[in-house]
């Protein structure tokens, strides 16, 4: 369990490595403001015995010259802070660039911000991270998957003027890297790359998209392929759900179908839930999830990782609706019928006991009906 001190922690990496470092149950990271830096004393205070202090902020969009002098700025003001801390932090961590150094205003101002850093004498590790992607990335701004995301969530097509090769990581296994958390779950601190170029990386996201326009479940043959799907989950997430199933009936009563895969593994399962109960109360950092009440009447509710808002879906047997769970965000469904609740429920992986990827956490204040551990 590691205290961490974070700069730009509510930029895109940052808030992921907050959300890994609340799902390992370690203490909530101490943020360090831009407004923060300006002040040595304030940096000093907050940094000051801490296991790592994680220099996350930069500046990657602008005029070159304000691109430049903006990550200096930023490293030379963390270093004087860190200079001042009564206790030392264990260790400085920098969310540096592969493209350090390679003669760009940008690229040699991350490197000569590497250097300020090391020069405070302190445990040093630079970290030089290719392209990230992943869940809540800002389109036209993170990178070109939440861009092509962005789009196809909202029934637009992706346009590829000058194809080139990616080197793309997911956005928690750079946070796993950062916060120096070994292997063992669903993140990968050795950062697997994705290699692929522009136009294929369209292509592929479109070929998701259009399978999962009504809710089958693309191939999910690697673990990027289940990243990618999470991303353009992200951006559909909460337009385009509850997601109608197709619904054919006859003399013999109704056929629901509630899971078409395309490829990959998975498991489905059933639970029965009696009035007033509650299931669920987790969240998935990797975990593809989906929930079908077949029986009866429920309200499932959802929130964001660090967000107070809860959104909250009425669904019912009579119409069967698929929802599926989108990663990061803490999920419950609630029986709020007057007799049994019949769900079926379907992951993308089998279950691991000892890699369950499943994260306790109310969604809301807890309530006196009973509640479920897990599903």
């Amino acid at each position: 369990m590691l205290r961490l001190a974070v700069t730009g922690a509510g930029g895109f990496l940052g808030w992921h490595v907050r959300v890994l470092a609340h799902a390992l149950g370690w203490p909530e990271p101490t943020v360090i403001t831009r407004a923060d830096l300006t002040d040595p004393a304030t940096v000093a205070a907050k940094v000051a015995g801490v296991d790592r202090v994680l220099h996350v902020a930069g500046v990657n969009r602008g005029e070159p010259a304000d691109v430049a002098a903006g990550n200096v700025q930023l490293a030379a003001q963390l270093a004087e802070g860190l200079r001042h801390a009564a206790v030392p932090p264990g260790s400085v961590v920098f969310a540096n660039s592969v493209q350090a150094g390679n003669g760009t205003p940008y690229g040699d101002s991350k490197a000569t911000a590497a250097g300020i850093l090391a020069d405070t004498r302190l445990p040093f590790d630079d970290v030089l991270l290719p392209n990230l992607y992943g869940e809540h990335g800002r389109p036209f701004y993170n990178s070109a998957v939440a861009t092509f995301c962005r789009l196809l969530a909202e029934g637009g097509q992706p346009e590829v003027h000058a194809d080139r090769e990616l080197s793309l990581v997911h956005v928690t296994d750079a946070a796993a890297r950062l916060a120096g958390v070994p292997a063992g779950g669903s993140w990968d601190p050795d950062l697997p790359p994705l290699r692929i170029g522009v136009r294929d990386l369209a292509d592929r996201l479109a070929a998701m998209a259009g399978t999962y326009r009504t809710g089958e479940i693309p191939c999910l043959s690697d673990r990027h392929d289940v990243r990618l799907f999470n991303t353009y989950r992200s951006h559909c997430f909460p337009a385009r759900y509850p997601i109608p199933l197709p619904r054919r009936s006859d003399a013999r009563g109704n056929l629901v179908e509630t899971v078409k895969v395309h490829g990959g593994p998975g498991q489905t399962f059933c639970s029965t839930t009696r009035p007033g109960v509650t299931r669920g109360e987790h969240f998935h950092l990797a975990k593809v999830e989906r929930f079908v009440v077949l029986h009866g009447s429920a309200e499932i509710s959802l929130r964001r990782v660090g967000d107070s808002e809860v959104l909250r879906f009425p669904v019912s047997g009579d119409d069967p609706v698929l929802v599926d769970m989108p990663t990061m965000w803490v999920h419950k469904l609630v029986n709020t019928g007057s007799g049994e609740l019949l769900t079926q429920f379907w992951t993308n992986e089998l279950f691991d006991p000892d890699r369950p990827d499943t994260w306790p956490e109310p969604v809301e204040e807890p309530r006196t009906a009973p509640v479920a551990v897990g599903l």
